[in-house]
């Protein structure tokens, strides 16, 4: 028997990390203030897992400025897209074992 729990992603696993790739596969792309109102994440907690997914190269990031105010804005990457399908797949698997 398969051990579901070997498929789940380490990144993905903090609920956090997963409201945010939630958020990135639904939308074409988020800023950092809207990633903050939806995870409820404070400044330094969501900067700290935005760095942890895009060092996975989970999320790329681009930097502008809006009436001159700096915007950083999330999009995720086909390797995230892929990693959170992977991850959402053994968390179905696991559900499917336990009815058994």
């Amino acid at each position: 028997m398969k051990n579901p729990f070997e498929h789940l992603d380490k990144i993905l696993e903090h609920r956090v990390r997963l409201q945010i790739m939630s958020v990135l596969i639904a939308s074409e792309s988020c800023d950092f203030n809207s990633l903050k109102e939806l995870s409820g994440a404070t400044d330094g907690s969501l900067a700290t897992h935005m760095k942890a997914l895009e060092k996975e190269k989970y999320v790329s990031i681009t930097k502008s400025f809006v009436d001159r105010k700096p915007n950083t804005r999330y999009k995720i990457t086909d390797r995230g897209r892929n990693a959170f399908r992977k991850h959402l797949d053994a968390l179905e698997a696991l559900v499917r074992q336990q009815k058994k």
